[in-house]
């Protein structure tokens, strides 16, 4: 299981600046390959080696990266007359509400995946299942002996959730101190945690980055050098003003990042440390790479504008509530030994719904309550 942490707009809560559109495609192309990453890997018999859209897990790091981007566009320049606690606010009005309605979906699906997969789900209560939304509503982990479903989550009706709890911890450190740095300082952090990314990556046990969703002392080391090293190149690429320029360059960097989730892996079984070098490659130097391309331009007009504002805007919504669908579909799929033909159908068919699910809640629930919560809260930030 992968999972990752999309919600890097342009901030709706944040003062009125010029948009980066082409960044806001790249978070929906992003999110769009999650899904599909998700649904080849019930074909995969839980090996990476297996997968077909091998390294679509990376879109979690790219999703850090974006979002220390538009943090530090949003707010580096907002702190002479804005508290943490304003801060903290409008980022609670942009994430939670559909950290909420995904724990609602993850929680309304749960009879549906009563598959050998999931061991633990058939002695589960319903007094079980409404706490754990509670504890995943405010964002309280749980621990591997104490989750529902028996893959050791810390949000078990929910899994990508674990992302956005990484993606807390990255702003709380920006706003108790890490945005004071001056750029060389900010610079030796990133190259540390950069120097960190690449010794789990190399000498690691694993060669990828894959993890972070436990709460155990692998789960916490994988998931802080997951967002470390990204969120605060982020911030750093947009205080150096580093920016390229290049034609057509929504589909350039759709292009590449669309490639970088998608080769195979590297080195097989016996030389892990070669698919490590890759995945380092793609986080410290092509998505740094995408993202100054991407910011490259702010106003893009035709066809480009409209579906980077579609997939921007469906981003978020669809990373944090398809993976309801997937729990279904993935245990389906094992247990039945549907061949990849079926699969496949099927899959186009989870596809369909998953995005139909994420523009319902963001039309019909997300934007109303952003907008609500923004009205109630945030009136005097």
């Amino acid at each position: 299981m992968t999972s990752s942490a999309a919600a890097t707009s342009t901030d709706a809560t944040a003062p009125a600046k010029g948009h980066y559109v082409i960044l806001d495609g790249l978070r929906g192309v992003a999110a769009l390959m999650v899904v599909v990453f998700h649904l080849f890997e019930a074909y995969s018999g839980g090996s990476p080696h297996k997968q077909i859209i091998n390294h679509g897990y990376l879109a979690v790091d790219f999703f850090f990266l974006l979002s220390g981007f538009v943090v530090a566009y949003a707010y580096d320049d907002r702190w002479g007359g804005m508290t943490q606690w304003q801060f903290y606010k409008r980022r609670l009005v942009r994430l939670q509400p559909m950290i909420i309605v995904g724990g609602l979906i993850g929680a309304a699906l749960l009879g549906l995946q009563h598959w050998s997969l999931f061991p633990k789900l058939e002695a589960v209560t319903v007094w079980q299942v409404i706490g754990v939304m509670l504890l995943g509503a405010l964002m309280i982990p749980m621990t591997p002996s104490a989750e529902i479903r028996g893959w050791g989550e810390i949000y078990p009706l929910n899994g990508p959730q674990w992302s956005l709890f990484y993606e807390y911890v990255a702003n709380i450190l920006y706003a108790v101190g890490l945005r004071k740095l001056p750029i060389r300082w900010l610079g030796a952090l990133v190259a540390v945690s950069a120097l960190a990314l690449v010794g789990l990556l190399v000498l690691g046990p694993r060669g990828d980055v894959i993890g972070g969703w436990a709460l155990n002392a692998s789960g916490v080391h994988i998931g802080l050098t997951r967002v470390m090293f990204p969120f605060f190149a982020g911030v750093l690429l947009m205080r150096l003003g580093k920016r390229i320029k290049v034609r057509h360059g929504f589909a350039v960097c759709s292009v590449l990042l669309i490639a970088a989730l998608s080769l195979p892996r590297f080195g097989g079984p016996e030389r892990l440390w070669v698919n490590g070098l890759y995945e380092a490659a793609c986080v410290i130097l092509l998505f740094p790479l995408i993202v100054a391309i991407g910011a490259g331009e702010k106003d893009v007009d035709g066809p480009s504008l409209r579906i980077a504002r579609f997939f921007g805007d469906l981003s978020y919504p669809l990373y944090i509530t398809h993976y309801p669908l997937i729990y279904i579909y993935t245990g389906w799929v094992v247990d039945k030994k549907i061949p990849a033909a079926q699969g496949a159908l099927v899959g186009a068919g989870v596809f369909v719904a998953a995005v139909a699910i994420a523009w319902a809640c963001l039309k019909l629930y997300d934007e109303p309550a952003r907008r609500w919560l923004a009205g109630k809260l945030l009136r005097r930030a």
